[in-house]
């Protein structure tokens, strides 16, 4: 979908919606559908430093409520319906009663390290709060991580995409490889870890179940 969206097509989408549509596409991607939030931040940046019709501060701000906002939407909506779709799946997803208990226990210790690098990577960006949601991890603990994610993630790229559009292409992709790296290492270290520290885990995921359970 990015390839129909060049610059011209964004400066007509732009020019007539302005904010809202920012808002609305970082919304429904952040809520699990798959758009193009980034083309659009991009563009927007870039519209805003070539024409001033629109202000960077104003671009930022409606890109990160969307992404926030999005994110609390797919967080519930991967909690409502997720969680139940979870237990009754687990088995034929190769899941044990114990799996599961501890892939949620994990998420509710580690899924606020996934929620922010997901921003910087597309697939997580769209998938990240509705895993978080139906992994059961806590919402508070959610909010506040989907909150810094996407101020962070709003502010770098569209200050870039601003500033210094030859640097954004230089740099985007970049940044989005090193998260990508860094998720699959982080990954690949909790398998290993998973190996040789089950038995404990899932006292511990236990211990945790319980407490939840109160």
């Amino acid at each position: 979908m990015d390839h129909l969206l060049d610059q011209t097509r964004i400066a007509e989408i732009l020019a007539t919606y302005g904010y809202p549509a920012i808002f609305l596409v970082l919304l429904l991607e952040c809520a699990g559908l798959p758009l193009p939030g980034e083309t659009i931040l991009i563009g927007a940046a870039v519209y805003a430093a070539q024409t001033g019709a629109l202000s960077i501060a104003g671009v930022i701000a409606a890109a990160a409520a969307g992404a926030i906002l999005g994110g609390a939407i797919g967080y519930f909506v991967g909690r409502r319906f997720g969680a139940e779709a979870l237990d009754r799946y687990a088995q034929r997803l190769g899941l044990s009663a114990d799996r599961l208990l501890l892939l949620r226990y994990l998420f509710s210790r580690y899924g606020g390290w996934l929620v922010l690098l997901g921003r910087f990577v597309t697939i997580l960006r769209v998938i990240a709060a509705p895993c978080a949601g139906a992994s059961l991890m806590p919402p508070e603990r959610f909010q506040l991580c989907n909150a810094l994610g996407g101020l962070v993630w709003s502010a770098t790229i569209g200050v870039l995409g601003y500033s210094f559009t030859a640097a954004l292409k230089a740099t985007e992709g970049p940044l989005g490889r090193v998260a990508f790296v860094a998720l699959i290492l982080a990954l690949f270290y909790l398998q290993r870890y998973l190996k040789t520290n089950e038995r404990r885990l899932l006292v511990e995921a236990r211990a945790w179940a319980a407490t939840q359970a109160n």
